[in-house]
């Protein structure tokens, strides 16, 4: 989809930093907004329970879910859009969007390739590990099924802060989408790459279900050379200044 483009006096890209912690330590993750004239599009929304939490990192930039006009999810893994449904309960204005192929797993007419490869290899661990292991099938299911209102394509483009192109970036996920906005030349990039003491690398393998498709996929977002690379692991990594 194509358009023609539009110069906004207002387009930019946010950066949020959600900290949170567990029994193990203390983490962050980094959903980006995009923000011009029309649109305010938050992209991947965090863990099941993590509204308050976003809501917070929002008020701090000077945003608000009421002015949020659609939500973008990369994947269907938990920690992208677990908080998914809460925000549309209490937020039924916003449409939600994902790549064609996940659509049906954030749905819930399929079940999650993420519980999944969790259920498959489950007998295959030490004894030691299954509890946890348990604890994650059920983190899984519990994961609400929120309705897609529109599916993305690979080579879509969005009028979003003068043209975002939606990326196909499979491996992590295999319907995994990352996002270029090219008047800013940054990469926002899911789980296609995230940021280890300053540098891009590529996710965990134990968590990519296709690792060549997936080091394909770091590759095509590298070759576009972006000023910016936003990871939602990481945070932004500009390569340039390394």
């Amino acid at each position: 989809m194509y358009f023609m483009e539009k110069i906004d006096k207002i387009a930019e890209i946010i950066t949020l930093k959600v900290n949170f912690s567990d029994s193990e330590g203390s983490y962050s993750i980094y959903p980006a907004v995009l923000r011009d004239e029309s649109n305010v599009i938050l992209v991947d929304c965090g863990y099941q329970g993590f509204l308050p939490l976003l809501e917070d990192a929002m008020r701090e930039n000077g945003l608000s879910f009421a002015d949020i006009t659609g939500i973008v999810i990369t994947h269907h893994d938990h920690d992208h859009f677990g908080a998914l449904h809460e925000i549309k309960e209490k937020y039924p204005h916003i449409v939600t969007m994902s790549s064609l192929f996940d659509a049906p797993f954030i749905e819930g007419k399929k079940k999650s390739l993420r519980l999944v490869q969790a259920l498959d290899i489950y007998d295959t661990l030490p004894e030691r590990e299954k509890e946890d292991a348990m604890e994650f099938q059920k983190t899984l299911e519990a994961v609400k099924p929120v309705g897609i209102d529109r599916a993305l394509r690979d080579g879509d483009i969005l009028p979003w802060c003068g043209g975002t192109e939606i990326i196909g970036t499979p491996g992590h996920m295999p319907g995994h989408i990352s996002l270029y906005v090219r008047r800013h030349n940054a990469v926002i990039t899911g789980d296609a790459l995230v940021g280890i003491n300053g540098r891009l690398r590529v996710a965990n393998r134990y968590y990519s279900l296709d690792l060549d498709s997936a080091k394909k996929s770091a590759k095509k977002l590298l070759e576009l050379n972006a000023e910016k690379y936003i990871c939602y692991h990481g945070g932004v990594i500009t390569p340039r200044k390394i």
